[in-house]
């Protein structure tokens, strides 16, 4: 079933023209599918979906319940479609937020991984991260573990997972310990082994955004950490650590944007890699444009391509990015417009072309679309996002097509 605003929206591919300086519009197109609806209650926000290591793809999401009750929760896409929900964990001190959102990743062999925040103190953004495990599917979950030991009632949050060395789980995150000292928010991380255990784990950059979503992948076997830094000048553009040769490398910027801004425009980058291959996708309103740009690399993003500039006029930002087995990349973003706002996908080539942008949803002013997310999965793009006029979280699926 396809949902009725993508429905009225989408299976017209509106095409825009490209933003893209100097780019031409590829002879490739994305085509709507028909997409399964997963069983989550009204009311349901922040989905995530996540191309699982294990070959399986999974969708998890925070459904609200009683008496301030959250449930975080996930299903997996089988031959028939979304399988029956399952719940990780539940709780009423939670920290929920539209921008600091949980998420579940899988190992190759089955063990899922899942982050949510738990509120450690009385002001608004006191919490810190938990982290379960789960070896039998989701049917049973250990005990939540921090990832952080500090004990400070601060800001822990904006966490990305990754699968990393078979058995160990990469956690990075923005943490809040030292900003009632100095005033800075730091970019940490910690190698979690089967038990939930901290075999590694350190400090990355010690001045970041506050409240910019990490992004994380494996290049190869060098793993890679997007984040928006923040410089001793207020410029907040988009930087990139390395682990390779066993070490940690220094942040280098993906692009010289030069964007200064006295707050944290609460809009993190997007980063995917197959192998050397490389896509960073980033929000930016340097020299008071507002852009959504994607910048290619080969070589592991040790050096990028000059930024290619992919929204339609009038970007909100809230990317995700994915690379397809052609070299190109998937960009999703929300566009404003004179009727509110939509959720927007274009695929666009290292050699600067794109094709037509593809509107897939028609979305409520502010806050409440969240960030869509973006996976690949049995040869499909899948999108999801929250719905605020379906009273839930939604997805769509496309596949890639000639034309």
């Amino acid at each position: 079933m396809i949902p009725s605003g993508f429905r009225r929206f989408a299976l017209g591919v509106l095409g825009v023209a490209s933003m893209a300086a100097g780019g031409s519009e590829i002879p490739l197109s994305l085509v709507p599918t028909a997409a399964p609806q997963v069983a989550a209650a009204n009311g349901s926000r922040e989905p995530r979906l996540h191309s699982g290591a294990d070959g399986r793809l999974y969708l998890s999401w925070l459904e609200p319940g009683y008496d301030g009750e959250f449930a975080f929760r996930f299903a997996v896409m089988g031959p028939s479609g979304w399988s029956s929900p399952r719940t990780v964990a539940r709780g009423k001190d939670w920290f929920v937020n539209w921008s600091d959102y949980p998420s579940l990743i899988a190992h190759a062999d089955g063990t899922l991984v899942a982050h949510w925040l738990v509120a450690n103190g009385g002001a608004s953004y006191e919490y810190d991260v938990n982290i379960a495990f789960s070896r039998d599917g989701g049917d049973t979950w250990s005990r939540p573990v921090a990832p952080h030991r500090d004990g400070t009632q601060t800001q822990h949050g904006f966490v990305t997972l990754l699968a990393w060395a078979q058995t160990q789980t990469f956690a990075v995150w923005l943490d809040g310990r030292e900003t009632h000292t100095n005033g800075n928010m730091t970019l940490r991380y910690a190698l979690l082994d089967r038990e939930g255990a901290p075999s590694q784990s350190g400090l990355l950059d010690a001045r970041t955004c506050t409240c910019c979503q990490t992004a994380a992948a494996l290049a190869g076997d060098e793993l890679l950490v997007a984040y928006r830094d923040r410089g001793a000048d207020e410029v907040r553009d988009i930087a990139i650590v390395r682990f390779a040769d066993a070490r940690w490398s220094a942040p280098a910027k993906v692009h010289d944007d030069r964007w200064v801004i006295a707050g944290c425009p609460i809009n993190g980058p997007a980063l995917a890699a197959d192998g050397a291959r490389v896509a960073v996708a980033w929000f930016t309103l340097a020299q008071g444009t507002a852009r959504v740009n994607l910048a290619f690399s080969g070589d592991g993003a040790r050096t990028f391509s000059a930024p290619l500039r992919v929204d339609d006029g009038d970007p909100l930002g809230r990317v995700d990015v994915a690379l397809m087995v052609d070299g190109s990349a998937l960009v999703s973003w929300l566009e404003q417009t004179g009727d509110g706002e939509e959720v927007r996908l274009r695929r666009a080539s290292p050699d600067g072309s794109v094709s037509p942008g593809l509107s897939v949803a028609r979305a409520t002013s502010g806050r409440t679309t969240g960030f869509p997310s973006l996976a690949l999965h049995g040869g499909k793009a899948w999108l999801a996002w929250t719905q605020a006029r379906a009273l839930g979280i939604r997805a769509a699926a496309f596949e890639p097509g000639d034309r």
